[in-house]
């Protein structure tokens, strides 16, 4: 499936968030003995990098696939951009969750969600704002607001969250992201950044043991995919892609 999904966008990413209550340790050698964990497992992943807020073990950017996963203070995240198979980015996500309960001593009280994200990136040069607009929102209820002369959307970035399941266990949260011009200098024309859209199914705890996890993985993948094959690609992806390879005016 995301060979077809490569086709609709420039970039195509999985991502995954493991939440927690409380704080994560982040001594030197419980952090570094999880990522030779990960290392061992994935060995194109040898980059360690220190950020403001995370410590991060990567992949080469230039790689095919970009794998990375990251520490915060609260969370275990990763990601894999462009893989050729749903499954090779579902590998890395299934071994973080395998890892981080025992390495970073996660308990099931502590967990307060787990989610995937499907990202899509659209290189666009147009205004992002009015080719969303023009892709998903011209001519409905919403978009008539904008039916007066001269008008011209400015800040278009559509999102809605929904919850779902018996106990209403799961969210799912479908956004779209355009990056604008500064005031000073709108030229129509984007500063080289993607219009993105992205799909986040998210199941809260309580989990009843970390061992779980890698099942949770296992249905929220099922569900996702099956919310951007049915939903996702026909009602956001094309419209987005047809706008922008038709040459939408972005006004």
């Amino acid at each position: 499936m995301s060979e077809s999904f490569r086709a609709l966008c420039s970039d195509f990413y999985v991502n995954s968030k493991l939440s927690v209550k409380l704080e994560l340790p982040r001594t030197r050698e419980t952090v570094l003995e999880f990522f030779e964990r990960i290392r061992r497992q994935f060995p194109d992943m040898e980059h360690f990098r220190r950020y403001k807020d995370e410590l991060a073990l990567e992949s080469p950017q230039s790689g095919s696939p970009h794998r990375w996963a990251a520490v915060r203070t609260t969370s275990v995240r990763g990601g894999v951009v462009n893989p050729e198979r749903l499954a090779e980015a579902y590998s890395l996500h299934r071994h973080l969750l395998e890892a981080s309960p025992y390495y970073l001593t996660i308990r099931p009280l502590d967990i307060d969600y787990f989610e995937l994200l499907y990202g899509f990136d659209f290189d666009c040069r147009a205004n992002h704002d009015g080719v969303i607009f023009d892709a998903l929102m011209a001519g409905s209820p919403l978009g008539s607001l904008l039916e007066m002369p001269g008008a011209a959307p400015i800040d278009c970035q559509p999102m809605a969250c929904f919850a779902f399941g018996e106990r209403q266990e799961y969210e799912a949260q479908f956004e779209v992201k355009s990056r604008r011009q500064l005031p000073a200098s709108r030229t129509g024309e984007s500063t080289g950044e993607p219009i993105s859209v992205y799909i986040t199914i998210r199941r809260i705890g309580p989990f009843g043991d970390v061992r779980e996890l890698p099942d949770a993985l296992t249905d929220l993948a099922a569900r996702g995919e099956d919310l951007v094959q049915h939903q996702v690609v026909p009602r956001l992806l094309v419209p987005l892609r047809d706008a922008i390879a038709f040459g939408s005016s972005g006004a």
